[in-house]
Order: C-alpha cells, then sequence, then structure tokens
C-alpha cells in the first residue's frame, strides 16, 4: 500500500515539521512494515509553468514527426514573449494549455534544461509528459494537456503535486485494513495520539422499495450487497487533477472518471467497488455460485470457464463478473465512445476465502480481490457507495437516485471474554487495567467489565478472534520496543532420545571421515525417478503430493534424499569443485496405506492423547535416512605420495561408519537397485528381531544415472534408513576392553569361488576364531591363472588376544586353524599354498 503524505494529512493533523520518515518509525514501531519512504519531486527545480499553445509548424523532412510550437507562459519567462520550443509529440492542438519546463530548470533524473537548437531551430525549453516528471503513466501516453480552466503561468509543481512523500507499507495478510488510507491513518492517528477524521462518517441514506433490484441467492458468499443508481452523468466529464494524481502516487492508473473514482474510494476507505452501465445491465442483479462450464469474459478480455464454486454477479443473461475479484466486459463503463449516462454503483461484502481461491483458482489477483481476501469491513459498504455517489455528483454533473438498495444477511458483533491482566501474562509487563482498556479502545473495540473485560470487536478487525490478539494488540501499541529481554528458564528435560544422540553421532562421524553436510529442500518432481533409473512399480514413486506446491515443477515431497544431494553435486562440481563429499540426514515421506483426514484440533484445552495420536496416524509415513554423495579424488595428491579417486568402497564404508556408531552388524553383499551401477552395488541389511531386513545401498552410480543428471563420472552414493538401523542396534556402543597382554597376529589366505561374497567368508572366520578373536581385516584379493577359473584368493589378517594371560602360539594357531576349518565347511573356501 503507496500512502501519500499529503493525502495522510486530511485525516489526522500531523505535526507541519513531520517528515516521513518520521511518520514511517511511529508507523514502524505501531507494527506495520513501512519499507520506504518515495520523495517525490526531491530533485525538480523549477521554473515549471502551465503555457497555452499559439501556434504548430509541421518540420518537414525528418525521419520522425517534428513540430515547432510557440506557446505563451506569461511572464514566467521574464519577457511575456512567447516561448519557442521544438516537440515531438502529437496529442496536443492549438490552444491546448500544456506543462512548459524553462531553461534552467532540472527534471527528475538530474536532467538539466537549456536552450538548444535541433531541427534547425533553438528549443526554448520543452513541453512535458507525466514520465518526464516522475508522474509515472497517466494514461494519456503522452502530453500532459491541462483542463482549459487553469491560467496561463501558473506554478504546474504545485498544480500536479509534483512534490510529496509515499510511504510503501508492506501489508501482511492479517492487517488488510491498512490496505485503505482510512486503515493507515488510524494507526498515525494512535501512533500520535491525536484524533481520527473518519472518513467513512458519512450521512447515508435507509434502504427503500424504489433502489436498483438484487438478488442474493448465496447469503454466505456475500453477507452484504448494497446498490446506488446514480443519472444524468456528462460524457464529456474527465477526472481532475487531484484525482488523477492521488490515484498515481498510490501506484494506480488513472482510466476513466466513473472508474478512477471508485479506485480512489477503495484506497480511501478499503472497500472495493464496482460501477456497471446502467443500459448494459439487464434485469435484476444477483449473487450465486457458477453454474459449471459457464463463461465470462472478464474486463482484461480473457474468456472464462468458471468453476462451480466461483461466486459471480448476474443480471438475466447469466454472470456479469466474477464477484470480489473482477467485473464483465459486458457491463463495462466505456468512456471512449461517451456513452455512459448512468452508472449502478455496487458495494459489497464477499467470503474471504472463497474470493481468495476463485483469484488463484483464475490466476487473477486484483486490487480488489488482494483486499476481499484479507478481509474488508463489512460495515463499510453503504459509506463507500455513498462516498462514491457524491464525488459522481460532483465531478460527473450526476443525479443521484433517491433508491437504495442494501441485502444484509444477519449477523451479531464478536465478542471476545478476556482477562485485564492477560497481556501482561503475554508480555511479562505490568500494564494494568487502564492502559489495557485505552488500547483496546484506541483499536476500535467497546470495552466493558472490571478484571474479565468483555471486547465487541470492530468490524474491520476481522483478525481479532482470541485474547492473544487483542493481547497483541495492548504490546504492539504500548511498544515492540519496550520489552525487556528477559532469558527463558525452561523445566528441566530428560535430555536427548536415543534417536537424537544417534543422529548426532551419525553427523559428527561423517563430518569426522570428512563429508560436508548439504541440507536440501525436500520438494522433488517425479521426472527424477525416471532419471535414477526406478522401475515402474518400485515403492519410492508413490508419492505424497502438496496442495499448494511452491513450485509447479516440485510438487511432491522427497521418498529419497538423493535427488537433492545430487544436484547439490552437479551444482558444485559446475562451479569449480571436484573433489566432493557430501551427506544429509532428513527424512523422507511415504504416503499411508489408507488415506486419513486429520482432525482439527482444539485451541482452548490440550488435546487428549486420542486426539494427537488421531493427528499422527493422518500423516504420512516419515522415516530418517542418511545418504552420502562423492565424486572426484577421495585422497589427494602431493609430497608424502599419490592421491586416490572416490570409489565404491567409500561409499560402503560410510554405511559401516553408521552402523559403528549405532553399535549395529551391517550385513554388506552384492545387490543391484535403481540408480547404482549393477556390478558395483552393496546391499545394506541389519538382523531386526531375528529377520534380515535390507536398509539401503551403497556402490557407484549407474553410467545412464550420470548422464541423466549431468554428474561427473564414477560418482558413488550411500542412502540407507537409519530408523531400522537404530532398531537393530544394540544401545549405545560400548567402549573396548584393552588388555594388557600382546596380541598374536595370524595371516591366512583362502582360495574361493568367485561368486562367493567376501563377508560370507568373514563371518565364517569370526566365527569359526571364537572368543580370543579380537579383530579381522580383509587386506588383499587376488585374481590370477595359478589360482584357476573362476577362482580368487581373499586374505586376512587375524588379531588374537587374551585378557588374563598371554597366548602361545599353539593357542593362536589352534583358533586359527578352527577358524579356516568353519569358512572350508560353509564357503569352500581351501588354504592357499
Amino acid at each position: 500500500m503507496r500512502v501519500p503524505l499529503s493525502w495522510l494529512r486530511e485525516y489526522v493533523d500531523l505535526p507541519a515539521t513531520e517528515t516521513g520518515r518520521d511518520v514511517q518509525a511511529k508507523l514502524v514501531s505501531a507494527g506495520l512494515e513501512v519499507e520506504r519512504v518515495e520523495q517525490l519531486g526531491a530533485d525538480l527545480k523549477g521554473p515549471l509553468v502551465v503555457g497555452q499553445v499559439l501556434t504548430i509548424e509541421e518540420l518537414e523532412g525528418f525521419k520522425k514527426p517534428i513540430r515547432f510550437c510557440t506557446v505563451d507562459v506569461g511572464t514566467a519567462n521574464g519577457t511575456g514573449e512567447p516561448q519557442e520550443i521544438v516537440c515531438g509529440a502529437r496529442n496536443f492542438a492549438v490552444g491546448d494549455k500544456v506543462v512548459v519546463v524553462l531553461p534552467g530548470a532540472v527534471l527528475p533524473g538530474n536532467f538539466a534544461i537549456a536552450a538548444r537548437k535541433t531541427y534547425g531551430h533553438t528549443s526554448h525549453g520543452m513541453i512535458c509528459s507525466g514520465d518526464e516528471l516522475g508522474m509515472g503513466d497517466d494514461g494519456s501516453g503522452g502530453i500532459i494537456v491541462l483542463p482549459p480552466e487553469h491560467e496561463v503561468g501558473t506554478d504546474a509543481v504545485e498544480l500536479l503535486e509534483l512534490v510529496d512523500e509515499v510511504l510503501d507499507i508492506a501489508v501482511t495478510p492479517d492487517r488488510g485494513y491498512a490496505l485503505s488510507m482510512r486503515g493507515v491513518a488510524r494507526e498515525a492517528a494512535t501512533a500520535y495520539g491525536l484524533p481520527l477524521r473518519d472518513p467513512a462518517l458519512l450521512d447515508v441514506p435507509g434502504p427503500n422499495a424504489f433502489g436498483y433490484p438484487v438478488q442474493v441467492s448465496d447469503p454466505q458468499g456475500c453477507d452484504r450487497f448494497t446498490a446506488r443508481t446514480v443519472t444524468g452523468l456528462s460524457p464529456e466529464a474527465r477526472s481532475p487533477i487531484w484525482l488523477r494524481r492521488r490515484l498515481q502516487k498510490a501506484g494506480m492508473r488513472p482510466i476513466s472518471l466513473a472508474v478512477d473514482i471508485t479506485n480512489y474510494v477503495m484506497l480511501e476507505l478499503g472497500q472495493p467497488l464496482h460501477a456497471y452501465d446502467r443500459s448494459r445491465v439487464q434485469g435484476t442483479i444477483g449473487v450465486r455460485r457458477a453454474e459449471p462450464g459457464e463463461k465470462l469474459t472478464t474486463l482484461d478480455g480473457a474468456k472464462r470457464t468458471l468453476d462451480a464454486e466461483d461466486l459471480v454477479i448476474t443480471d438475466d443473461r447469466g454472470p456479469i463478473g466474477l464477484a470480489g475479484v473482477m467485473g464483465g466486459a459486458n457491463t463495462e463503463i466505456d468512456d471512449t465512445e461517451g456513452t455512459t449516462t448512468e452508472v449502478v454503483v455496487e458495494a459489497a461484502h464477499f467470503d474471504p476465502i472463497s474470493i481468495a481461491r476463485t483469484a488463484r483458482r483464475h490466476k487473477l489477483a486484483s486490487e480488489a480481490s488482494k483486499r476481499f481476501e484479507r478481509g474488508v469491513d463489512p460495515e463499510a459498504t453503504s459509506a463507500a457507495a455513498q462516498r462514491t455517489v457524491d464525488l459522481l455528483v460532483l465531478l460527473a454533473g450526476g443525479t443521484a437516485d433517491g433508491g437504495v438498495t442494501e441485502v444484509i444477511a444477519p449477523s451479531a458483533p464478536r465478542t471476545i471474554s478476556i482477562p485485564a491482566n492477560h497481556p501482561d501474562k503475554v508480555a511479562g509487563v505490568d500494564y494494568g487495567r487502564e492502559t489495557v482498556v485505552r488500547r483496546l479502545q484506541q483499536v476500535g473495540c467497546d470495552v466493558y467489565g472490571q478484571d474479565e473485560l468483555i471486547v465487541t470487536v470492530p468490524s474491520w478487525r476481522p483478525d481479532l478472534t482470541d485474547p492473544n490478539d487483542l493481547a497483541e494488540e495492548v504490546i504492539r501499541l504500548e511498544g515492540y520496543e519496550n520489552l525487556p529481554s528477559t532469558l527463558p528458564k525452561p523445566p528441566a528435560g530428560l535430555g536427548l532420545t536415543d534417536r537424537q544422540r544417534l543422529h548426532r553421532r551419525v553427523g559428527r562421524a561423517l563430518a569426522g571421515a570428512g563429508y560436508v553436510e548439504a541440507l536440501n529442500y525436500p520438494f522433488i518432481g517425479e521426472h527424477v525417478f525416471d532419471q535414477l533409473g526406478l522401475a515402474a512399480a518400485d515403492p519410492k514413486r508413490r508419492v505424497v503430493k502438496l496442495v499448494n506446491p511452491l513450485s509447479d515443477e516440485e510438487p511432491a515431497l522427497r521418498t529419497t534424499l538423493l535427488p537433492g544431494l545430487l544436484q547439490a553435486l552437479r551444482r558444485n562440481d559446475g562451479r569449480g569443485s571436484h573433489d566432493l563429499a557430501l551427506f544429509e540426514t532428513g527424512l523422507v515421506f511415504h504416503p499411508q496405506d489408507e488415506l486419513r483426514v486429520a482432525v482439527r484440533l482444539p485451541v482452548d484445552r490440550r488435546p487428549t492423547d486420542e486426539e494427537i495420536a488421531s493427528l499422527t496416524d493422518a500423516l504420512p509415513v516419515q522415516p530418517r535416512h542418511a545418504a552420502v554423495v562423492l565424486a572426484g579424488a577421495r585422497e589427494q595428491a602431493g609430497w608424502w605420495g599419490k592421491g586416490r579417486p572416490a570409489d565404491w568402497a567409500d561409499a560402503v564404508e560410510s554405511a559401516r561408519t553408521l552402523a559403528r556408531e549405532s553399535g549395529t552388524e551391517l550385513l554388506v553383499r552384492q545387490g543391484q537397485y535403481g540408480p547404482w551401477h549393477p556390478g558395483r552395488c552393496a546391499e545394506l541389511a541389519v538382523v531386526v528381531d531375528g529377520a534380515e531386513r535390507v536398509i539401503g545401498y551403497a556402490g557407484e552410480l549407474h553410467p545412464r544415472v550420470l548422464k541423466a543428471l549431468g554428474l561427473p563420472a564414477r560418482a558413488c552414493a550411500m542412502e540407507l534408513n537409519l530408523d531400522v538401523l537404530e532398531q537393530a542396534s544394540a544401545g549405545l556402543p560400548k567402549g573396548p576392553h584393552v588388555s594388557t597382554f600382546p596380541v598374536a597376529t595370524q595371516d591366512v589366505a583362502l582360495v574361493v569361488s568367485r561368486d562367493v561374497p567376501a563377508a560370507d567368508v568373514e563371518a565364517a572366520l569370526r566365527e569359526g576364531a571364537g572368543e580370543l578373536l579380537e579383530s579381522i581385516r580383509l587386506f588383499d584379493v587376488y585374481e590370477g591363472e595359478q589360482l584357476g577359473e573362476g577362482r580368487k584368493s581373499l586374505a586376512y589378517a587375524l588379531r588374537f588376544r587374551a585378557d588374563d594371560r598371554t597366548l602361545t602360539v599353539d593357542e593362536a594357531s589352534a583358533a586359527r586353524d578352527a577358524a579356516v576349518a568353519l569358512a572350508g565347511e560353509r564357503a569352500g573356501a581351501v588354504l592357499r599354498s
């Protein structure tokens, strides 16, 4: 909302010394977001005067039309002689009054004016357009042509109100009343402690049976409808300069007198209005829901197919307007032909939710819909209609018809019960009852009672619905800056849960292993599943879609962390960071098998456990996952030796790292799934309640996936389900007992079939070695002709240690032999000679 300071002063007697910056500070303190103060005409310097065109000579032989004019500027040029000016515009004629800037003046943009020779003549100044004066679009598309009543030589700076200050206010959705001069003036009057001249306090005639017929069929969608008629309008009447300038300063373009008046009253009172050409309205004006498939051509020229939820204005032919959004072209006031002499003025109050949905459904945001969806004062319809009628009579020479139509659905004023000390408890400040009552009355509330206040909310504040809203009004008017800074005292708790501790340990472990955390938005587009190569029946393709997504290209919630991480990998690689190791832990979302509707929880009491459980049951399944992606070098080369690139084994090792942090034994075996390379993919599993469960995959990504996503070659990834990993955990990992006795190391090389997983061999060795085995490590894998076709050699280092004695060679050898024997029995392993 753009608020000219000169207009604001009409309703509040602000001190003459107050600047726009001063008013901005006061309104910000009162809780309004005044983003900036625009200084209009700050760099404008005269002389700028009214002139009358005396002669026009058309200059020939140039690429564009050029005119040499003489203009009477009175004594403003010091001589009284006509001013000679060269001009290229063509929307003025001899005898017209125009705005002339003389040599020595400076126009906005530090554009100095001087006499200069051009097109074979000397031009002593300029005939000005609105853009050149910083006025914006005035609708004329050229030179400003003034009404004939203005005298030659009059100062145009004052006439056109070129010097002003404009407050640009960002109005939040709960403060729709601030989308009007009336609402901002009320806030300014309260902030300065001055009286308000309310522009809505008008003498309004009561309804009678002679008004234009109106039929409201949907009182929930339209609870008030006022119709007034004005006849005898002059087709030649145009908007006066003061009206056009106020619209321009407020950010609106002047169009025609009738439309300008309705826009002016909307800005003044906050009530959107619409004026119909009475000769083009056939029969009774109605308000109803649209029939599915009905058509309407709106004022913007678009032909729209209406929805059954759209609220429409109709006559005997059908829809003539989208209620609260935009009127129809078939009843438009057409001032270009000068045929409109009678208008019907509509001032109505519509349901905010209905208007908001209609505006979004048709992608048709308007000044009217912006106000209706934030809440408009329903009591202001009659005053707004009366103000519009008064201006049409004053400026267009019309006659107000005696008929007044008002359709009002019965409603009671809203009252809220609030303890007098409730704002004190909320703010932690002792305001006292008198302050609370005074501030609520300044807002417009009627307040009764002593310890328990009964507050009647004003009609222009639909956002005030409960005691906390009233407390906020008291606090903001008393000044947020006056609230003391106090540290909260949290109650003693139980500390972090096991799940929270695991998540923190996982993050620290991955960071310690050289990974960088990259947090991503949880939104995805379903096309990413094709890029990842997921099967058509893959459960990850079942997504939860958002009703109102931030982006139409990403309307679903993620079922895997990889899309976001891989996008971050591609972005960083494209910007020159080629050696990357990223990780993320976060929720993924899976739809419930059965769709449940969430219950609306009460706000006047704590929800019951059953209500909370019902709400939780309606949510998607949200397990927490952990994922890593790698590309480039895993170890850098340097004076210490050669580096090495990241490979599938690093992705598998990241999964082992998480398993160690959870105290879980991770089963790693060859697998094949979606985005991973089929020959370099590990399936990750754990044992939960005696049954194996696959929790993720790790390895090198498939070349087709790398190409589809634009990723660097040989990129690797890992993703697993942290929640299932925690379920398989034996609890917090315990620190190992450190024996004081020496270790005995035994190396074995076992020959097995190539398709036997190393994990199976390791599991057999671990079980066969018994309690004396401290650790086991695979340090070499070899395949060669001397082993035979389809065979491989796995070399392990076994470390044996006892807690109470030094092991003998025989004891260590016996444990090794037992391990080898079990590996031979289960995996067909043969000790390599």
